[in-house]
């Protein structure tokens, strides 16, 4: 890619800024930076106000879509911030899904408690984790500026509106069992992941095996990622000496809010993965599937732990 672009600035012998010697400016390092330097130059002399340049109603939707403000402690804690973020989310594209969401918690299960929601939305690459322990029910019931009829809840409860999980059902639990909240619209990246597998499909894997086989991972990706899982599992894991109660502390640590982002951020990446296997039949079925996950997670006789959570349903 470095190629068109120094034939293009030697061809039309762009002259780099006064900080970069002269003799150094055919090296590829060298010419990025002086992109960088001249998009940071134009951008400063762009129209203060974009609705002149976009039009008026281009305006109007910047300020509909403005992003939610995220507190200091880094988690969205406040019915103002809350509002801002179903706005944010409201009338995405669903395929690829613009949503993708995981909770974290003590016990996460209707027997336990939430703790995060934790949303990535892939259109603005943007991930959010917003404060369940300290707004409680305020966080799913809280309604939209722009969009005064639409909540966390709605959203979530839309089968007009995808969002993927991976292994949706303690998360489904949760959310019910403690909120009401009937889950629809749903995409299951384990699922996909089974459904698109060759060979046996009779026991799923876990996001870490998935991530570890299927993720489009760099070298140096790889090594971030395991670096942030190791941390994380050092602070709640009880076998490592942890608690999960540090999903709780106020202020969160800023290691526990990487964590909380790592996972639900690489979920876009198997999606794609996975999708770009699928036929429509085993779409199909992943959805059916899917749906019966959520059902079961509501029932009565359902427990989240288990060796029969591995089961596939194929």
């Amino acid at each position: 890619m470095l190629y068109p672009i120094v034939t293009y600035i030697r061809s039309h012998q762009i002259s780099p800024p006064d900080l970069i010697p002269k003799d150094q400016f055919n090296r590829p390092e060298i010419i990025l930076r002086y992109i960088k330097y001249q998009i940071v130059e134009a951008m400063d002399h762009l129209p203060k106000d974009e609705s002149a340049v976009r039009g008026d109603n281009a305006g109007t939707e910047l300020a509909d879509s403005k992003a939610p403000e995220v507190s200091q402690s880094g988690l969205i804690d406040t019915t103002e911030a809350v509002s801002s973020l179903v706005d944010a989310l409201c009338h995405r594209p669903n395929n690829p899904p613009s949503l993708y969401i995981d909770l974290e918690g003590v016990d996460l299960s209707r027997i336990g408690t939430i703790s995060i929601l934790q949303v990535y939305l892939l259109p603005t690459n943007e991930t959010y984790l917003v404060d369940v322990r300290c707004l409680g029910s305020a966080a799913f019931t809280t309604s939209g500026v722009t969009n005064k009829e639409m909540t966390l809840q709605s959203i979530l409860q839309s089968d007009q509106i995808i969002k993927a999980f991976f292994d949706v059902r303690n998360d489904s639990d949760a959310l019910y069992s403690h909120y009401g909240i009937d889950l629809a619209g749903i995409c299951d990246i384990q699922l996909m992941e089974l459904a698109t597998r060759s060979g046996r499909k009779k026991m799923g894997n876990g996001l870490a095996r998935c991530i570890e086989r299927d993720a489009p991972f760099t070298w140096q990706e790889r090594q971030e990622w395991g670096a942030v899982k190791e941390a994380g599992k050092k602070l709640f894991a009880p076998e490592r000496g942890g608690s999960y109660e540090v999903f709780n502390h106020r202020p969160m640590s800023q290691e526990m809010i990487i964590y909380c982002k790592k996972d639900v951020q690489i979920l876009p990446r198997l999606w794609q993965t996975y999708s770009a296997k699928m036929s429509s039949t085993w779409a199909a079925k992943v959805e059916a599937a899917t749906k019966d996950r959520v059902k079961l997670s509501q029932s009565a006789t359902f427990v989240g732990q288990g060796r029969h959570m591995a089961l596939g349903p194929w």
